[in-house]
């Protein structure tokens, strides 16, 4: 069941579009904003209230890689697998990480307090190896820098 104040974030955005479908990834972002991550009920939820079905929403939903269908932790790490990064050293920080963590792509720590994605590319090639943490960019990272950039996130 969506909250008032979704609701009213949601109507706040549909305002900008003709329609109510194409304010539909806007919609999964303030849920997830409110939950941190877009259940399989919320997306019916959203569906009925936005007039689609379904299964639609969850093709948009699926589709970004910035919308999480599954739980994640208090702060998620995108770590950048672009070629750029690749080049001059992603896999070196890619181990400092999980190392670091415990965890592999797709896993949460324990505690709860990190999610670690890949991501296609952040756009900060000429800055690589580089990762976004809750929507901080981190560049020109290496094995050791790396968990220190990590202990900034409690």
């Amino acid at each position: 069941m969506l909250t008032q104040e979704e609701i009213h974030e949601i109507e706040a955005e549909a305002a900008h579009y003709p329609t109510r479908q194409a304010v539909s990834i806007d919609a999964l972002r303030i849920l997830q904003n409110h939950r941190r991550w877009v259940s399989d009920d919320a997306v019916r939820d959203l569906a009925e209230y936005l007039g689609m079905t379904a299964s639609d929403l969850d093709g948009i939903a699926s589709f970004y890689n910035l919308i999480y269908r599954k739980p994640v932790g208090r702060h998620v790490i995108h770590l950048c697998d672009s070629v750029s990064c690749w080049i001059v050293g992603y896999e070196r920080v890619h181990h400092a990480i999980s190392a670091h963590l415990g965890v592999e792509f797709g896993e949460t720590t324990a505690d709860g307090r990190f999610t670690l994605l890949p991501i296609v590319c952040l756009g900060c090639c000429d800055r690589a190896p580089a990762m976004l943490v809750d929507g901080e960019l981190h560049v020109h990272l290496n094995s050791d820098n790396v968990a220190a950039e990590l202990e900034k996130y409690k």
